[in-house]
């Protein structure tokens, strides 16, 4: 089996953190978010692995090069502009030839392995097994509809779901995919969505599966969902990383990168990126600052980089 790992977003909702650090690199308890995704894989015995990169490949060859010092045989393929997830996959195609493979999110970050899901996939002769989640909202998903153990309908956010199964970010793929991504149409966000892919499979009749997946899924793409998963990666507690000076109280969930200098008037639920100078008079929380920041007051659920915030 190989892997696919699709890496081309700007992660503009962390902006603008991610217009200086390509979201796949930004660190997450101080380790660039895409080598939590080679853990995963690496586990599963894939480690031939095919990552789709965008706008952001130069510093995503640089930084991860070969893989060799990660373990793994890497290959970039560049998605030519971002039209959706389905089109990104089918530049992956020549590397995957007639393979299985494992579709992986570069910003999902999983708390327990995909072994189970492996193997049920590998004990079928289905041509999609997804991992699902089951979820309180199902409005904010892509929607699974199961029956009979298959899945026999995906909706997009519906206003009234009829499963509480979201599909969670990882897809494994038998060949059939490759028929059915050439027909695709785009969606109203005028996208290739891999949802409309599966569903083409289910209409010609192929098996799909889900998965269930009962550990915790982090999607990381926003200020609230990257700071949730730092305070599950870390404890809850503080994470200073190496040669990193601090002169402040340090509370619950604060990451400090690597090399950092961080002087303010306290700390909580809140990330230092690696390299970065932080002069703040007030108190820091629910924040991720990168580069050289000064503040005369509170800085409160914000991304900074150097001179520009965003408040979220």
């Amino acid at each position: 089996m190989k892997g696919v790992i699709l890496a081309a977003g700007k992660g503009t909702r962390l902006y603008p953190a991610t217009a200086h650090i390509p979201k796949p690199l930004l660190p997450i308890a101080n380790r660039p978010t895409i080598h939590y995704a080679f853990d995963r894989l690496r586990e599963i015995d894939v480690t031939e692995i095919c990552v789709v990169v965008g706008e952001n490949e130069d510093a995503m060859r640089t930084a991860l090069g070969t893989g060799d010092d990660l373990s793994v045989e890497l290959t970039f393929v560049r998605q030519s502009e971002p039209k959706g997830l389905a089109h990104a996959i089918s530049f992956a195609k020549d590397f995957v030839g007639e393979d299985e493979f494992i579709v992986y999110l570069g910003d999902a970050i999983y708390s327990e392995p995909l072994s189970e899901l492996r193997t049920q996939f590998a004990n079928s002769s289905c041509a999609n097994l997804n991992l699902v989640k089951e979820v309180d909202d199902p409005r904010r998903f892509g929607v699974a509809n199961v029956e009979d153990g298959k899945i026999i309908k995906l909706v997009e956010k519906p206003a009234v779901p009829e499963s509480n199964l979201a599909m969670a970010g990882v897809y494994f793929f038998r060949s059939p995919i490759w028929e059915v991504i050439p027909e695709l149409q785009p969606s109203a966000r005028g996208e290739y969505e891999i949802t409309d892919a599966i569903q083409l499979l289910i209409n010609r009749g192929e098996t799909v599966l889900p998965g269930l997946y009962k550990g915790d899924w982090f999607d990381t793409g926003t200020l609230d969902s990257f700071l949730e998963c730092t305070r599950y990666l870390i404890g809850g507690g503080v994470l200073i990383g190496a040669n990193a000076l601090v002169n402040c109280p340090l509370g619950v969930s604060t990451c400090i990168g690597d090399g950092s200098l961080v002087e303010c008037g306290g700390t909580s639920d809140s990330t230092i990126l690696p390299g970065s100078r932080v002069q703040v008079a007030g108190r820091i929380e629910h924040c991720i600052l990168g580069g050289n920041i000064e503040s005369h007051g509170d800085l409160k659920n914000c991304v900074a980089f150097d001179g520009e915030l965003i408040e979220y």
